[in-house]
């Protein structure tokens, strides 16, 4: 497979994919991009309508044999058919539903909230000139101009603090991962938390089993690799402007 993989640092939707390539030992050609300076629009990056109108917002761009993909937990699924290394997955029907709906959860719920809060407090310094998605391009505007109102902000604050309810039930039967088995749903709840807490200490006072969760993640040896993939000090404080935030709430 000849692959490249334009991330930017490894933080949210980024983060899944760089650590997911790793665990699968995937060997993709690495293009770091800033995208909170809005790289992702740079005419050197393919764009169909897959690029353009993905979902998750600002995320990583993997291009494999000239066909552009995104959206992290997608781009995981991907790797994990393509790569070598352990299932990413679980194999049995039941408990792939379960990893999936959690994913969905994460993306739908607390990616959303995230990437606001993220954004709030680290407002990117402009908007790209070629975004081809409105609601993309809207959601750059509120962020450059810090126009995200306080109900949004309160309603994103309560969806961090339900996750790390969520992740502590999840792992309270003494589980190491939240599927049982490592796969997706770790790295994707890890990619859009580990920078909450910063933000939301209070969301984590109280959740010893998040906090020894992140720290078993945080040992294994491709997140590793994926985490020293930065160019800054504290990646987990640099936020792009992410998915829409639910309509429905």
């Amino acid at each position: 497979m000849t692959g490249i993989l334009y991330h930017g640092q490894p933080n949210g939707p980024s983060f899944t994919v760089l650590a997911a390539a790793f665990e699968k030992g995937v060997d993709l050609d690495l293009h770091a991009i800033d995208l909170v300076a809005g790289e992702r629009h740079s005419t050197a990056l393919p764009h169909p309508l897959e690029v353009d109108q993905s979902i998750e917002g600002e995320g990583p761009v993997l291009v494999v044999d000239g066909v552009a993909m995104t959206d992290s937990v997608f781009l995981a699924c991907y790797l994990d058919e393509v790569g070598t290394g352990p299932a990413l997955r679980p194999a049995d029907p039941y408990a792939r539903w379960q990893m999936m709906a959690w994913c969905r959860y994460v993306i739908e719920r607390v990616a959303p909230a995230a990437a606001a809060l993220g954004t709030a407090a680290a407002p990117p310094p402009a908007v790209p000139a070629t975004i081809a998605s409105a609601d993309l391009a809207a959601r750059w505007q509120d962020a450059v101009g810090g126009r995200i109102d306080e109900g949004k902000l309160t309603d994103s604050r309560t969806k961090i603090v339900q996750a790390v309810e969520k992740l502590e039930a999840q792992l309270a039967d003494g589980r190491d991962w939240l599927m049982g088995d490592f796969s997706i749903a770790d790295l994707e709840s890890f990619a859009w938390l580990a920078g909450m807490r910063a933000i939301l200490p209070d969301a984590f006072a109280a959740a010893p089993l998040t906090d020894a969760w992140k720290a078993r993640l945080r040992a294994r040896p491709a997140v590793a690799r994926a985490l020293a993939h930065t160019t800054v000090p504290n990646p987990e404080t640099v936020w792009a402007p992410g998915p829409e935030i639910n309509r429905w709430g």
